[in-house]
């Protein structure tokens, strides 16, 4: 009996009518439009190229391509500078210099972290293993760089 009735409860559950008029929630997000005030374009590709931008909402960039030795076709580097400011999101100034180069990425700002410096004894630490490797011959060198244990 109760199995009968157990039955006939989940047979109505099932059957009733769903719902078929839901509508997911409506978002609408209209972002007010960045006017551009300034930009500049140099596409000279022999010698390198040039941007810089400034929009509405004080955000500024302005980047510098220049070949550092010889020309296109020679053994050459291209180094890249540039700059770029805007207001954080508590209303302060933000402002970035870089150079790219061989040498990789450097970014300067006041707003990023600088490293610590070393400890006194890591630094006497360093200065002694460089004096005690002056002191190796070149086969003791090549020793150490294959990365065996050698002992003295």
């Amino acid at each position: 009996m109760y199995l009968l009735v157990l039955v006939y409860i989940i047979y109505h559950v099932h059957s009733a009518p769903q719902q078929t008029n839901y509508q997911g929630p409506q978002y609408r997000y209209e972002a007010t439009p960045i006017p551009i005030l300034r930009s500049e374009v140099d596409t000279d590709f022999s010698n390198g190229y040039s941007f810089s931008f400034e929009t509405g909402n004080e955000i500024t960039r302005e980047e510098v391509s220049e070949w550092k030795t010889g020309g296109r076709d020679q053994e050459s580097a291209t180094v890249v500078r540039g700059f770029y400011s805007y207001r954080d999101p508590e209303g302060n100034p933000v402002a970035v210099s870089y150079k790219a180069d061989e040498n990789g990425f450097v970014a300067e700002g006041t707003h990023l972290p600088t490293p610590h410096p070393l400890p006194a004894a890591i630094v006497a630490s360093l200065a002694r293993n460089a004096a005690d490797e002056a002191r190796l011959s070149e086969e003791e060198r090549a020793l150490i760089n294959t990365g065996k244990y050698v002992v003295y």
